[in-house]
């Protein structure tokens, strides 16, 4: 398997930084790790997403 070294590193940003731009990376960063959050919770199987359709369920 391929190892990505500093210079792949350098280069996949750069190009990061040409489509989104400045002002647009905080967001797609805030954007990649929510992702990752909710991802990591969906695998460990917190379930708080249950939860919240059960008490929505029974206020109507």
């Amino acid at each position: 398997m391929p190892r990505i070294g500093p210079l792949e590193i350098v280069i996949i940003l750069v190009i990061i930084l040409v489509i989104f731009g400045v002002g647009r990376l905080p967001e797609v960063g805030g954007g990649i790790g929510k992702g990752l959050r909710e991802f990591r919770s969906q695998l460990k199987g917190d379930g708080s997403d249950d939860s919240d359709d059960e008490t929505t369920e029974s206020k109507t």
